[in-house]
This record gives structure tokens, C-alpha cells and sequence, in this order.
């Protein structure tokens, strides 16, 4: 005879019916807990008494408190707040002001060389028309006064720095009596040939001829070349005014014309690679006699 065949039963994929619990079984027992380690606490002597119970993990306060859990948000304690708002005060809102001092001063330096190329002008054009003196504004913090064949880039630094204790007028009484007079915005000027920027000859040299800084209060503090007209340096008298940054200018322009271009020794140039010639720096080693800086600037003792 043949075997009846199975009826195939999908499974059910989803039964809500539980079947009972077999008869004569003992109930369940519940998982038991594992007993839970003691916190290990770092061993006190008698001197200093037992170890605390917790030890805190949060955020603390500048005294060391604690003011929430880990991982909790906090705010800030009052403490802290006060810090940033006088280090805002005293250092960031003088930095904003010396900065507008230093911008003041550099668009009188802009004016007075404009001023100063006019009246050069007006007594060279009539002695030879070809010597061109002239004036090129480049950006807010940048001009240039191209005559013969230098020129002075005028340049003005975005920063307002410091110095160490030691240098220039830092151990001054002038400065020394007020902290926001230890900042100083700077302007520079250096000389350059003008052939070296109209060939874009990227290696020739630039010579830093000076460097005014400015202060808070408008007072300025002159270094560079010895060829400078440099004042006594106090600065408690120096205040920045046309006719002293006329000076600056003018002292700038004696100092560049009194230093000629000394060509290199013929043995230096006998060879040269394609890239310099091919970029025109044949002569591009050629410096500048005379420059030296004066490291003993004058302070108020």
C-alpha cells in the first residue's frame, strides 16, 4: 500500500499562542546579580585622614569647586567671565584704538609724501624732465615712492605687537607707567632698486630703511638706519604730527639715494643658469653699502 503523504504546514512566522509550562517542573529562578566591586580608593595615612568616598570627575571652578557631574552641561562660574571681560578691557579695546592710531598715522605719512613729491617735482622738471618722481598707492596698508632708481615701499603691519622688556623704549618711565602703552602698531619702509619690481626680479634683496610705532595715545617711537634724522626718543614727546612724519619720509629718501648699488665681482657672475637669465637676475646679487642699523636707541632712563 502506498504511505499517506504529510500535508505541508507553512510555519507561522508570527504565533501569539504560548505553550504552558510542563507540569511537575520547578519554577524559574531568577538571574542572580553579580555583587558590585568596591570603588578602589588610594590609601591614606593617619596624617591625613581616610580617602573621600567619591572622587569628582565634573567641572570645578576656578577655586577648585566642583559645579556638575561629568558630561553634565555648567555655565561658566562668575569668576571666570569677570577674566575674559578685563582681559577684553584692558588688552583687546586698547589693540582696536592703537590700531586706528596706527591707520591715522599712516594716512598722514600718505598724504605727506604725496605733498613731498609735488614740490620735488616742481624743481626737478625744469632741470631735467627725465628724472620722474612719483607716487603709487597700492592698498590701504601700502604705497610707494619711486624716484631715480629707487624706490620706498611704505607698508603697514595688520598686527599690534609687543616687545620684550629690554628693547627700545620698553624700560622707559613713560611706558612703564600705563600697561596699554607696551602695545604698538608698526609701519615700515624699505628700499628697493625699482628695476627689481618693474622686471619682477623675485630675488633681488630689500632693505628695511625704518620703523615707526605707534602707541595708544598717538606717540610714536622711531628706529632704523643710521641715515635716518632719528629723534631723542622719548616717547612722552613724541607726538605724530605732519611735520614729523614728513621727517620720517625725507629721512627715508636721503638715506636711499646716499646708498649706490654695488654690482657683484666679476668671478661671481661669470656663470649664471637658465633660470636666472630667463628672469633677468644676472645682477640680481647686487646690494647696498652703507646700511646699518643703530642697536643703541636712546630711552628715557
Amino acid at each position: 500500500m502506498a504511505k499517506p503523504t504529510k500535508k505541508s504546514v507553512a510555519p507561522e512566522l508570527f504565533s501569539t499562542d504560548v505553550p504552558p509550562v510542563p507540569a511537575g517542573l520547578p519554577p524559574a529562578v531568577p538571574p542572580r546579580k553579580k555583587p558590585a566591586r568596591p570603588r578602589k580608593t588610594p590609601a591614606r595615612d593617619a596624617a591625613t585622614g581616610p580617602a573621600p568616598e567619591t572622587a569628582h570627575t565634573g567641572a570645578t571652578a576656578t577655586n577648585n569647586q566642583p559645579t556638575a557631574e561629568a558630561g553634565s552641561p555648567t555655565e561658566a562660574p562668575a569668576d571666570r567671565l569677570d577674566q575674559i571681560f578685563e582681559g577684553l578691557k584692558q588688552k583687546s579695546v586698547a589693540k582696536q584704538a592703537i590700531y586706528r592710531n596706527t591707520l591715522a598715522a599712516f594716512d598722514c605719512l600718505r598724504l605727506v609724501s604725496q605733498e613731498l613729491v609735488v614740490e620735488l617735482t616742481r624743481k626737478l622738471t625744469p632741470l631735467d624732465s627725465s628724472v620722474v618722481i612719483e607716487y603709487r598707492p597700492i592698498n590701504d596698508m601700502e604705497f610707494h615712492i619711486k624716484f631715480s632708481g629707487d624706490l620706498l615701499v611704505f607698508v603697514m603691519h595688520s598686527n599690534v605687537v609687543t616687545f620684550p622688556d629690554d628693547y627700545g623704549p620698553m624700560p622707559s618711565k613713560y611706558v612703564e607707567a600705563d600697561f596699554r602703552r607696551r602695545f604698538f602698531g608698526h609701519i615700515m619702509a624699505y628700499n628697493f632698486m625699482a628695476d627689481s619690481i618693474k622686471y619682477q626680479r623675485l630675488n633681488d634683496p630689500g632693505y628695511l630703511v625704518g620703523r615707526l610705532l605707534v602707541n595708544i595715545e598717538y606717540h610714536y617711537f622711531l628706529e632704523g638706519v643710521q641715515q635716518l634724522e632719528l629723534p631723542d626718543n622719548d616717547m612722552s614727546d613724541n607726538l605724530i604730527k605732519p611735520e614729523t612724519m614728513r621727517l620720517f619720509v625725507e629721512s627715508a629718501m636721503i638715506a636711499a639715494v646716499n646708498n649706490d648699488l654695488v654690482a657683484p665681482l666679476l668671478p661671481e657672475i661669470q656663470k649664471i643658469s637658465v633660470k636666472q637669465k630667463s628672469e633677468n637676475q644676472q645682477v640680481s646679487r647686487g646690494s647696498k653699502v652703507g646700511f646699518s642699523f643703530s642697536h643703541q636707541q636712546q630711552h628715557e632712563g
